[in-house]
């Protein structure tokens, strides 16, 4: 475990659930959470797409980018997220066997659109191929 590399979570700052598990998390983290940067997607948005994450998968998936400037995505993401803490860390090492990564993702994929559709959220959002297209 690399605890004094830094890793940045865009995370969705509008999505309640969402702020809930970060709180969950840095509660959870406690000191191995201060290597960690939170970045709102929906208030940093050139940022975002300025290290080549879309804006619409932004909102679709966990981004974590690691101390070597590679953006991991999804079950790898949370993976590396939850390394960072004690209790979560076994978890980690678990979502990204193959097989369980794949069933954990498409959950996970579903439990996300089903809210963004709920809240209308993605009809908001331009494609990162659509705004450098400009």
């Amino acid at each position: 475990m690399h605890e004094d590399k830094i890793l940045t979570v865009y995370y969705d700052a509008k999505c309640p659930g969402c702020v809930r598990d970060r709180r969950w998390f840095e509660a959870l983290a406690g000191s191995r959470g201060n290597a960690i940067q939170w970045l709102d997607i929906t208030d940093n948005m050139p940022a975002v797409q300025s290290d080549g994450i879309d804006p619409i998968a932004a909102l679709k998936e966990l981004h974590v980018k690691d101390a070597s400037g590679s953006i991991h995505r999804e079950m790898s993401a949370y993976s590396l997220l939850m390394r960072r803490t004690l209790w979560l860390a076994p978890l980690g090492w678990l979502i990204v066997i193959p097989g369980i990564r794949q069933l954990i993702g498409l959950w996970y994929r579903w439990w996300v659109m089903r809210r963004l559709c709920r809240t209308g959220r993605l009809a908001n959002v331009t494609p990162l191929r659509q705004t450098r297209d400009r």
